[in-house]
């Protein structure tokens, strides 16, 4: 630990008035400019400057929590699934909703496809299916209102049209929802403790992997070019493939409940964060110990993840706060 820089203070961002529940990190875009979307148990998923953490815009119109919030590669569209039953697409440079996706349940999950201006976006929650939409086919009527009449999306404009993948396969909530690098390979971990490999051109799973704990995260390494996938359950963490579906490289057993995992491959270290206390934890892959502890929310960590550059990483919690954290010895945006 003798090369590590001394600890610099976290960026603190605030904002938010209830629990954070989800963060997620644009790809680098040219300017070497990226964004960070939180989502919040507020109703109201917020755009930031991905360096600085500096505030762009809220994104108005859910009428409950919103458990994920996803922006596309480009930085051009934003996902959201909330509790009020929809998930919504958004312009991030209007902050206009473009889409409103009506479910029957709570939406716990969304996900684009890593492609510029996606037209597909995917879902899970509650209702325990895993729903693909396409966008470019818009529903006949431009009338998608921000909270849908009817929970099962039949009003006076035809749906978004959708299809199931896998109907009656998953035995519990899905958690998160993630396209693989493999445009053909969706990542779903359910409450009943499953990580699902869905082949999209066959409509069933490719690979199925059973965690010892409920999942936490579960995420793609965004950093390295083999973005492998990292899932927390339980007290461990898991390490998988991101080309080979269900290879698992590596499982880590902590004394802690982790509630959220994120891997920086090329320094070979992982952040946690959990429900049981709040501080953030940073572990060495190969040797699995514990190397530092980061001191500074006050309240649970429930989501953790890497810059696209990987010279920081964000943290949200149960109290309401987003933070950035430095991950490099050199100056990096108001680290100076």
């Amino acid at each position: 630990m003798g090369s590590e820089p001394a600890k610099a203070v976290p960026l603190t961002c605030h904002g938010h008035s209830r629990p954070i529940t989800h963060l997620s990190f644009s790809s680098i875009l040219n300017d070497d400019q990226y964004y960070l979307v939180s989502a919040c148990k507020d109703n109201n998923p917020m755009l930031r400057d991905g360096v600085t953490g500096d505030w762009i815009g809220t994104f108005i119109g859910h009428k409950g929590a919103v458990w994920q919030a996803r922006l596309s590669s480009d930085a051009s569209l934003a996902a959201t699934g909330s509790a009020d039953f929809s998930a919504k697409i958004w312009d991030t440079h209007t902050g206009e909703c473009l889409h409103t996706l009506a479910h029957s349940h709570i939406v716990r999950a969304v996900t684009f496809p890593s492609q510029p201006r996606p037209q597909l976006i995917a879902t899970g929650g509650f209702e325990k299916k895993l729903r693909i939409f396409d966008l470019s086919r818009p529903s006949s009527s431009n009338s998608t209102s921000s909270s849908p009449t009817s929970p099962n999306g039949s009003g006076p404009s035809s749906p978004t049209p959708s299809y199931e993948i896998g109907p009656g396969v998953h035995g519990g909530p899905i958690k998160s929802v993630i396209w693989s690098a493999d445009l053909n390979i969706l990542i779903t971990a359910a409450d009943d403790k499953f990580i699902r490999w869905w082949d999209l051109r066959a409509r069933s799973p490719a690979a199925t992997f059973e965690l010892e704990g409920t999942p936490g995260t579960c995420e793609l390494d965004s950093i390295s070019s083999t973005a492998s996938l990292s899932v927390a359950g339980g007290k461990s963490a898991y390490f998988f493939s991101g080309a080979h579906p269900g290879q698992l490289l590596k499982k880590i057993t902590t004394s802690k409940e982790i509630a959220a995992v994120a891997l920086h491959a090329e320094s070979r270290k992982f952040v946690t964060g959990g429900g049981g206390d709040t501080w953030v934890r940073i572990y060495d892959l190969d040797d699995e110990t514990e190397l530092e502890v980061q001191k500074g929310h006050h309240g649970p960590i429930w989501t953790v993840s890497f810059s696209p550059d990987g010279k920081l990483y964000a943290t949200g919690s149960e109290d309401g706060t987003v933070k950035l954290w430095k991950f490099c010895s050199e100056p990096y945006g108001l680290w100076r």
